[in-house]
């Protein structure tokens, strides 16, 4: 019996592992990218990344007197620091970025207990708002790779790539439809193994990335060389980690709401603790921040299954992954538009989420509905055109340019002003 529900958890942690791979990828492919990487360091790059999300998400689960949320949350680079760093690291080296990276993590660890004072800030007004604005922030992502990933391609929005994301979408339905119990769990899984199987039979499932892949590696601290540590580059590490922490906030919540586990100052302190450290780690081992995911928030809600097990065993296969880099490769065979048909879903469930947690506010109070509204429409029209801040400084667009970041603090700053802070506690 405790085998079947093993192999139970390791299939929804694989399913977990399917829906965070490509946008634990984005992060090192982009950098890398944009600091014109060889191919060796860029398959390092990718291979540390997914090793150090798998140590990230198992620090976060592992409870203990000093760190770790204890929710089936999974960690992943946040994306919000690929710009910056490819900044510093175009203008003062590749060591400076993860200098930079290093301390930013021991700030996290160092304010965890002072950020952790936040939570009288984020009541159900403010947590249900923001958390529907991650879910709808999050779906021009989805509806991109539907057409293919890439807007601009003349391919875009092509028959085929729209065949294989509905597909994907209507494979899900069915699922949650007429499947019932572990197989209904699974849904977004079956969606996507069905899409790429209809997808290879189109003959559009490049495995070119498995061929390229070494078998085996091993991580290696301070892989492109010793650090350094630009005070410039340390502040501008420093203002993302923050932003990444009020992100991780709404995703800390969310979960909560949907196990119905209390989040008080101690979890989060200890959740911000763990992050802090998978963000050291980071740095030493050359890889990059992290943050709490928000497509796997909408898969635990979909899912149904609210325990941390299947979380252990995703955190377990990416560190496997991590050093079998040529395995980890045959996730990123998943093609775009596959990929995109399954996010829809899952980020459509994280902005539901936020309107559930939005029907415990007081509706009959006008106050509360222009909270919402100006939060809302911040959140998501700063995040579509974030040039409209184009003339202000860059370190004020990385904030302005956050729509996520935009939404939490117009509803904490309008709910204090309408609400004071003791109704706000209450």
């Amino acid at each position: 019996m405790e085998t079947q529900q093993n192999s139970k958890a390791a299939v929804l942690g694989l399913q977990h592992l399917l829906a965070m791979y490509a946008g634990a990828v984005t992060v090192p492919l982009l950098i890398g990218a944009g600091l014109n990487f060889s191919q060796q360091e860029m398959t390092y790059l990718i291979a540390i990344d997914i090793f150090m999300c798998g140590v990230a998400t198992l620090l976060q689960l592992t409870v203990n007197r000093f760190f770790g949320i204890g929710l089936p949350v999974v960690l992943g680079c946040a994306i919000q620091a690929v710009s910056p760093l490819i900044l510093i690291g175009s203008q003062k080296g590749v060591g400076a970025m993860y200098g930079a990276i290093i301390v930013a993590g021991l700030f996290v660890v160092l304010i965890a207990g002072a950020f952790s004072q936040v939570k009288k800030l984020f009541p159900p007004l403010v947590t249900g708002t923001v958390i529907t604005v991650i879910g709808l922030t999050l779906i021009p992502v989805a509806i991109t790779k539907m057409g293919g990933g890439d807007a601009s391609a003349a391919s875009f929005g092509d028959g085929k790539n729209l065949l294989l994301a509905f597909v994907t979408i209507g494979l899900i339905v069915i699922i949650q439809v007429f499947g019932k119990g572990f197989i209904r769990s699974i849904a977004v899984l079956i969606g996507l193994l069905g899409g790429t199987l209809l997808a290879a039979i189109m003959g559009m499932v490049d495995t070119a990335a498995v061929s390229a892949a070494p078998i085996f590696h091993l991580p290696q601290p301070f892989y492109f060389g010793k650090p350094t540590f630009d005070i410039w580059s340390i502040l501008l590490m420093i203002i993302i980690s923050i932003v990444s922490m009020v992100e991780s906030t709404g995703v800390y919540f969310a979960l909560g709401d949907i196990t119905g586990k209390n989040i008080g100052k101690e979890e989060l302190k200890k959740g911000y603790r763990a992050e802090g450290l998978a963000v050291i780690l980071g740095g030493i081992f050359n890889t990059f921040p992290y943050t709490g995911f928000s497509q796997n928030v909408g898969l635990v809600q979909l899912s149904g299954i609210k325990t941390r097990k299947p979380i252990y065993f995703s955190g377990a296969f990416l560190v496997i992954l991590g050093l079998f880099p040529k395995i980890g490769a045959w996730a990123q065979v998943i093609p775009e538009p596959v990929l995109g048909g399954g996010m829809l879903v899952m980020f459509g469930m994280v902005a539901v989420q936020g309107m559930r947690m939005l029907s415990k506010v007081n509706f009959a109070s006008d106050k509360n509905l222009l909270i919402i509204a100006i939060s809302i429409g911040f959140g998501l029209g700063f995040n579509i055109y974030p040039q409209i801040f184009g003339q202000m400084p860059a370190t004020l667009q990385m904030f302005t340019g956050n729509g996520i970041v935009m939404s939490s603090l117009t509803a904490i700053v309008l709910n204090l002003l309408f609400n004071g802070v003791k109704n706000t506690e209450e």
